[in-house]
């Protein structure tokens, strides 16, 4: 069941989002396409996943602001993990989704900031700090803000699976069974396009593609996505349909039609 807040704590959290999106920027473009050094997170040598100096500064600023203005709420982060408060709040924190993007020097990296209750996110940002542009989604609003101004986000018009634009993070997506599903989809779509990161969820809360599909996500790769893609009116669960906020499975669609479509295809992952 989703929280009861006042107005007034609406306009709170929304400015909390706001000033650790603020303190996160300086941290993240300090070392951005610099010679920065990274760690490896993955002890099994399958796939590399970086941690860099910048991921650390820019959660341990956001939190550091948390703990002043909102003392009282849990933090989920991915480097530092999970703090539990009492307020039934939870903000969840990805200081740099993305991070194989931004040693790489491309801006489809992001911050991932969002506050939610146990129903699930409530208000998210996707922040690009390079480009200047903040996406904001929940509690009533559905924006982005960047170098043209501030507009509303809205997701796309329904229009068929042949006719659709799709992204993903990566081709060689998930599991066998969940790459075969995602290429079975991708196979009928207008156009595919790889490596956006957080970005891809961005430009599907702006009107610019029909889908996003990807698997193998946590919880703090997602909230902030859901929050913006919903307020925008768009639709994001896992591949069979059920909320998505644990991570996993993300099929992200502009809207109803084109969801279904892909729906269709990707619950037969594990058939």
């Amino acid at each position: 069941m989703q929280t009861t807040l006042s107005e007034a704590t609406k306009v709170s959290l929304i400015a909390v989002a706001h000033a650790l999106a603020d303190a996160a920027r300086p941290e993240t473009l300090r070392h951005f396409r610099t010679a920065i050094d990274s760690d490896d997170k993955d002890s099994t040598g399958q796939r590399f996943d970086p941690v860099t100096v910048a991921d650390r500064a820019s959660e341990r600023a956001m939190r550091t602001i948390i703990t002043e203005l909102r003392p009282d709420d849990s933090i989920l982060g991915e480097e530092y993990g999970h703090h539990i408060g009492t307020s039934g709040l939870t903000w969840v924190l990805d200081p740099i989704d993305g991070t194989r993007g931004y040693i790489s020097g491309t801006p489809t990296w992001g911050v991932l900031i969002s506050v939610a209750d146990a129903s699930g996110p409530l208000f998210g940002i996707i922040d690009q700090p390079f480009i200047g542009e903040r996406f904001e989604g929940g509690f009533g609003r559905a924006s982005v803000t960047g170098p043209t101004g501030t507009h509303a986000l809205k997701t796309r018009a329904p229009r068929p699976l042949t006719q659709a634009i799709i992204l993903s993070t990566f081709p060689e997506i998930g599991t066998p069974d969940e790459r075969a599903a995602f290429h079975a989809t991708a196979a009928k779509a207008k156009l595919v396009r790889y490596g956006m990161d957080c970005y891809g969820y961005a430009l599907l809360a702006a009107g610019q593609v029909d889908l996003v599909i990807e698997a193998g996500l946590h919880p703090y790769d997602v909230h902030a996505p859901i929050a913006v893609i919903h307020a925008a009116g768009g639709i994001v669960t896992d591949w069979q349909g059920n909320p998505a906020q644990d991570g996993g499975r993300i099929l992200a669609a502009a809207n109803a039609s084109i969801h279904a479509e892909a729906l269709t295809i990707l619950s037969r992952a594990d058939a």
